[in-house]
């Protein structure tokens, strides 16, 4: 029998990102559809969040407590964020949160590793949980 994935810390992490968020003044949608994921299927999103201004920041979370596939997954998200970006002007900017310890190349992400690899990946902002945390607590992202 197949052990059941634990998703619980991925559920703390979404409701810390939603705390901050509402304390930033976003106003904020959670798994909002806002695509399809290459064109291929539905891209719902993990937050969808309008700020004060009405700009719209889509809002990808991966939490990885323990070392694993979650890594080799990051820059797919960030090529499916990207294609979002560009075809819909409406979408201000794209974050993609790490949380957890379990991320060895998480310096690798968050430090632009991506971007002579991924063209337009410096339109996604790699960043980790407490970092976004504070940016959007004070309604700065």
């Amino acid at each position: 029998m197949a052990s059941r994935r634990d998703t619980t810390t991925g559920d703390v992490m979404e409701q810390m990102v939603q705390l901050a968020l509402a304390h930033g003044q976003y106003k904020c949608e959670r798994g909002k559809t806002v695509g399809t994921r290459l064109g291929v299927g539905r891209h719902k999103i993990d937050t969808y969040a309008e700020d004060q201004r009405g700009r719209v920041h889509l809002i990808s979370l991966k939490w990885q407590q323990v070392g694993g596939t979650a890594e080799q997954k990051i820059p797919f998200e960030v090529i499916s964020l990207i294609d979002l970006l560009l075809k819909d002007e409406s979408y201000y900017k794209a974050h993609l949160v790490l949380g957890g310890d379990g991320w060895r190349y998480k310096d690798f992400y968050v430090n632009g590793g991506l971007k002579p690899f991924i063209r337009n990946a410096d339109r996604v902002n790699i960043t980790t949980l407490d970092a976004f945390v504070g940016a959007a607590n004070r309604g700065l992202l």
